[in-house]
């Protein structure tokens, strides 16, 4: 909700609330009125909403009709309120009539503070007119003449604690008519402050677009008679932005998914294929040993295994999409990768041409995991990768994993381990097996 601002006659208050409520202007003065002959509680709130609520933008002059009834209805609040005051209570002379004055000096200095246009350092408007001077001063007056009624009533002046309580009286008159600038200027820094940083934001996004978009947009210009290179770097660049926009730039060692997705994207980059990563779930590097993320070791030897299959897919299933899907459990994570490729038959596999036993089998059962391998000719490969996240591998072969195990945490490239790439193919239709490997 908002105060009228070209459309008031006080403050605007009852303006904004019709507004804000769809409903007659008149009811909603009448509403203050009455209000005002419960000890002056109209006023009050009148005065509270004043000071709360911040001015609108309307400029619509309100027209002479309405502005003699709104000012009659505020004289008419003000006789309510004294003669209920006097007729229960009897004080409507001594108390009631200087704090009216009070309020009515109040909202003759707030109106002025509070009006539209160009400011001067002391807050009142740049070019003050006779009626906005007059205003004040007739405004000034008038707290202070409620003011010291109120503190001279019935109150012995002789005394220190009278003297006192008449210097925090004027202090309180003071700030009451400071209230509208201390406002203004704090709406002033909000607003400063909310276009400072959308200047930061903007120049930020600016800068990320010039470096990394406008770039790439650049390349793809010049490579534009390659298909394959203008398909690589606009992947690429779609999911560094993607990572920009929607993603923290925390650790990769801290994310399993993030680190997941960096090694979907180098594969991407390496091999021309399109590596759609789903993650349900993520988990941290437990770098500590403290038990709560995954150990070390583990998500290593998850990564490699992972990048070691969308490598081996990429290059033999013959296919422009793999999948990447990864679940963190509460007890194990889980990693599958998935082509619709040429595939392979499994038994059919030699022997001494065991590409798995090393690259992806061995550096993940050493740590208490599992593999499994389901390949169909002519309808794909798919790779499942379990791991536990306790410590439950054995020791046995860690001086051979010795090589094996130089992982990449961050998506970086893991150490290829030592092979013998075979030249001829393990069957026919052995399209997506992964290169065979001594033990």
């Amino acid at each position: 909700m908002v105060r009228r601002s070209g459309g008031r006659i006080v403050g605007g208050v009852a303006g904004g609330i019709a507004d804000h409520l769809d409903v007659d202007v008149f009811k909603v003065r009448m509403a203050f009125v009455l209000l005002s002959a419960l000890a002056g509680a109209g006023i009050v709130a009148y005065a509270m909403l004043w000071i709360f609520t911040p001015g609108g933008a309307d400029d619509v002059r309100p027209s002479g009709q309405e502005r003699r009834q709104a000012i009659g209805l505020a004289l008419l609040g003000f006789g309510l309120s004294v003669a209920m005051s006097a007729l229960f209570s009897g004080t409507a002379a001594r108390i009631i009539v200087p704090l009216i004055a009070v309020a009515v000096g109040a909202a003759l200095v707030w109106r002025e503070y509070d009006a539209d246009g160009p400011r001067s350092l002391l807050g009142l408007p740049a070019k003050p007119t006779m009626v906005t001077w007059s205003r004040i001063v007739a405004g000034i007056t008038l707290i202070v003449a409620g003011l010291a009624v109120v503190v001279l009533a019935g109150i012995d002046i002789g005394s220190l604690g009278s003297a006192l309580l008449a210097v925090a009286v004027t202090l309180l008159g003071a700030g009451l008519l400071s209230v509208p600038l201390w406002l203004r200027m704090m709406r002033a820094l909000n607003a400063e402050r909310a276009a400072r940083i959308r200047n930061e934001e903007r120049e930020e996004i600016a800068s990320h677009l010039h470096d990394s978009v406008l770039q790439t947009l650049a390349l793809i210009q010049r490579q534009a008679d390659d298909p394959h290179e203008v398909v690589r770097l606009a992947r690429s660049q779609e999911r560094e932005l993607r990572r920009w926009l929607f993603e923290d730039a925390a650790p990769a060692q801290s994310s399993l998914a993030a680190a997941l997705r960096t090694i979907a994207g180098e594969v991407e980059d390496q091999h021309g294929v399109k590596v759609t990563p789903v993650t349900v779930g993520d988990v941290s590097m437990d770098i500590a040993d403290t038990g709560s993320g995954l150990p070390k070791e583990h998500f290593t030897a998850v990564l490699g295994a992972a990048r070691e299959a969308l490598v081996n897919a990429a290059k033999h299933a013959d296919v422009p999409v793999i999948d990447l899907f990864a679940e963190t459990e509460p007890h194990q994570v889980s990693v599958f990768v998935r082509d619709r490729g040429v595939g392979f038959d499994v038994d059919a596999v030699p022997a001494d041409r065991q590409g798995l036993a090393k690259s992806i089998r061995g550096r993940v059962e050493r740590r208490g995991g599992q593999v499994e391998i389901v390949s169909t000719p002519g309808r794909g490969t798919e790779v499942r990768i379990i791991m536990p996240r306790t410590d439950s591998g054995t020791e046995a072969g860690a001086e051979a994993d010795s090589g094996a195990e130089d992982d990449t945490v961050a998506g970086a490239r893991p150490e290829e381990p030592a092979e013998s790439v075979v030249e001829q193919p393990l069957t026919q239709s052995s399209g997506s097996a992964v290169r065979a490997e001594q033990r």
